[in-house]
């Protein structure tokens, strides 16, 4: 039962990052895989630390300093400019 409601919520915050990433000129990687398996460290990050912090970079402790890593984080668009898709590579240039 828990996995049905795991896997709807991995489907329903896809769709979100989806919408969110058309509205600001990019995509979610096109790989299904890629980006499930990305969501998934997002939310067991939130189980453990209570935010969907990046699955890629490291957790301080310092809730002002880790705000700028909480998904989408504060580096993704320069990221998506410079090299094509976020550190993740759950965004990705469209």
């Amino acid at each position: 039962m828990a996995m049905t409601n795991d896997n709807e919520k991995i489907e329903e915050i896809i769709r979100e990052y989806e919408e969110y990433a058309k509205k600001n000129g990019f995509s979610l990687n096109p790989n299904k895989k890629v980006a499930e398996r990305i969501v998934k460290s997002l939310l067991e990050r939130e189980k453990r630390f209570g935010q969907r912090y990046c699955p890629c970079r490291k957790i301080t402790g310092n809730f002002e300093e880790d705000k700028k890593i909480i998904c989408p984080c504060e580096f993704h668009r320069q990221e998506i400019k410079r090299n094509g898709h976020c550190l993740c590579e759950l965004f990705v240039k469209a």
